[in-house]
């Protein structure tokens, strides 16, 4: 796709959000079922369903998925659309690429090991290496742009407010 090509897709999607705000607010949803015998999540994630389990280091068999390891997964996709979709849109040339993430746990907060430790993410690393021959000010600006558009990476580094709440069946 090129970057007229995603105007052009883009376009009326734009223009009704700029006629009617209040069709650009969509909430997104995920679910999951506890499993009756093994400390796992189902998650139905649009496409398959995937198992998330305790972490290895928490007592995991290692055989399901870890949580952290979505929400770095998410972080890594959501900034890689991100990343072509500027690219895209402003004629960056890039030939290849790669996104990682990491992320810096200390369990012994989530075991309730030590108060003073930390529950989640201490820190998170999100890398890109592109194989592009753009002029660096093209690059800063679309790793820029990246950073301010890419939905994943804003929610975690804002932090938006949480509810939580429970129900009896």
């Amino acid at each position: 796709m090129d970057s007229a090509a995603l105007r052009a897709l883009q376009a009326p999607i734009k223009e009704r959000y700029k006629s009617e705000p209040n069709a650009a607010f969509i909430t997104l949803k995920a679910k999951g079922a506890l499993d009756d015998a093994n400390i796992v999540c189902k998650v139905e994630t649009g496409r398959a369903l995937a198992v998330a389990g305790l972490h290895p280091a928490t007592g995991g068999t290692g055989l399901e998925l870890c949580s952290g390891d979505m929400l770095l997964e998410a972080l890594v996709a959501c900034a890689g659309v991100t990343l072509k979709a500027v690219a895209t849109a402003l004629d960056i040339p890039l030939r290849s690429g790669t996104v990682s993430a990491e992320g810096d746990l200390d369990f012994r907060g989530t075991l309730g090991v030590a108060k003073d430790a930390p529950v989640g993410f201490a820190q998170i690393r999100l890398r890109f290496d592109v194989d592009s021959d753009a002029p660096a000010d093209k690059l800063d600006q679309l790793l820029k742009l990246t950073e301010r558009y890419c939905v994943v990476f804003q929610t975690i580094r804002s932090g938006p407010p949480v509810e939580i709440s429970l129900k009896r069946k």
